[in-house]
């Protein structure tokens, strides 16, 4: 297992409220929360400046556990970033979709979504009924990403109104993930 502080929470559009689970994981075990400096009116490329600071601040490799706009970001950074290297997997839960309608106008700097495969083993865990994205969309990223996807049944946009409390089935598919040499790889 990684460092605490070596894993890495990327949370969405607006940030992860107290009754998140990236919250609840972040105090339970100490994982490090990559801060933003608008979560309001997220830039794509401000967005990514602060997850490469974050990165390179690490002493070791770094885990990516992203949620919502978090998992765009990770695709977006590992695009442009030089130290992918340095993350030795993701955990993406609930991508969402800012072409969508509803979230055009607040989320305009991520479109279109970045989707080569990613240069690190990860898994996507997405919702039928995710008002935020399809999971036909999230598992076309998935695919796109070079990520194993698991079909989380119908469980919203997996965030604190899925009533998931501290989600220790997530958390054990976190640990999973990291655990398992079956990953698939990005070129």
């Amino acid at each position: 297992m990684q460092q605490a502080a070596n894993v890495l929470l990327l949370p969405g559009w607006q940030n992860s409220g107290p009754a998140h689970w990236q919250s609840r994981w972040e105090a339970l075990y100490g994982y490090t929360r990559v801060q933003q400096h608008d979560w309001m009116q997220p830039l794509r490329g401000d967005w990514i400046c602060q997850l490469e600071e974050a990165v390179l601040a690490r002493e070791g490799p770094c885990v990516l556990v992203a949620h919502s706009l978090g998992c765009l970001l990770t695709a977006a950074w590992a695009a442009v970033s030089r130290n992918t290297q340095r993350v030795c997997a993701a955990f993406l839960v609930a991508p969402g979709d800012p072409e969508l309608p509803h979230l055009r106008t607040v989320l305009h700097s991520w479109a279109p979504v970045e989707l080569q495969p990613l240069p690190f083993p990860c898994v996507l865990l997405a919702s039928h009924t995710d008002p935020y994205c399809s999971f036909a969309r999230a598992s076309a990223f998935a695919s796109a990403w070079g990520a194993r996807c698991i079909d989380y049944g119908d469980a919203g946009h997996i965030n604190a109104d899925s009533g998931l409390g501290d989600w220790p089935q997530g958390h054990a598919l976190f640990l999973q993930s990291l655990d398992t040499k079956e990953l698939p790889h990005g070129n």
